[in-house]
């Protein structure tokens, strides 16, 4: 479920597919969907956030988000571009980590997960590939989510 609502939340923001470990494929094909897209992949998810005051409520799951730039598809003289995977990145965390304007609580952006509420969100940039001789060109964000369970 979390998984599920990372990607939503992925895809909503940067209004790029994501593919939740592999290239995404158009439903109306079945093709991979051309760059620029998301993976989404889950990393580590722990249950003991070492609060006392939740009893043992809350849960932290990261995830690693590789931001893809590639050729045009039919232009055999294209290539993925750092500028275009990192747009597509700053997308990603933007949309991710944007906080309301009025200073109020919460996030512009919320992560729909039943049951669930995520009441912290951490981005770490965690490198790219930057050699435009490359076809594709990646950018990587990882995010941390704290999660508890809703009342």
């Amino acid at each position: 479920m979390v998984t599920k609502s990372v990607a939503q939340l992925l895809a909503t923001t940067t209004g790029k597919p994501v593919g939740l470990g592999v290239v995404p494929l158009n439903p109306a094909t079945g093709q991979p969907y051309p760059p620029p897209y998301t993976l989404l992949y889950p990393l580590d998810h722990n249950s003991s956030d070492g609060t006392l005051a939740d009893r043992g409520a809350a849960a932290v799951s990261e995830y690693q988000a590789t931001f893809v730039s590639g050729p045009v598809p039919g232009n055999s003289d294209s290539k993925g571009t750092v500028e275009q995977a990192e747009w597509l990145a700053d997308k990603g965390r933007t949309g991710v980590m944007a906080r309301p304007a009025d200073g109020s609580p919460g996030y512009v952006n919320p992560l729909t997960i039943p049951g669930v509420t995520c009441f912290y969100r951490e981005a770490h940039d965690a490198g790219a590939t930057s050699d435009e001789n490359d076809a594709i060109i990646t950018t990587v964000i990882r995010f941390r989510l704290h999660l508890e369970a809703s009342a």
